[in-house]
């Protein structure tokens, strides 16, 4: 899966544009993606651990390796304020 994903450096994130559309569009993927979501911002918190985030802007799928600091119904929070939208994010690990 990572063969078509490419690395980006987190701050570069900001810089990023992101479609209204959701890049999952199976419910229990959609189910898993959130629950990913709840342990990546648990280990973040608890251990300040990193994890990969695979997702999608308008140009490309992208993984960034970081931090989960906090999550909203909307987005993941990284540090200094990035953000990425939850329904563009494919998966956590």
């Amino acid at each position: 899966m990572t063969e078509e994903f490419k690395i980006i450096d987190k701050k570069d994130i900001a810089l990023l544009k992101f479609p209204a559309t959701d890049v999952l569009d199976d419910v229990e993927e959609i189910k898993t993606r959130i629950s990913d979501i709840n342990r990546a911002l648990s280990l973040g918190n608890l251990e300040h651990s990193k994890i990969k985030i695979f997702f999608e802007d308008d140009e490309s799928k992208k993984i960034v390796d970081t931090t989960v600091w906090g999550v909203t119904d909307k987005n993941v929070m990284l540090k200094q304020g990035v953000m990425i939208p939850i329904h563009r994010i494919y998966k956590l690990f």
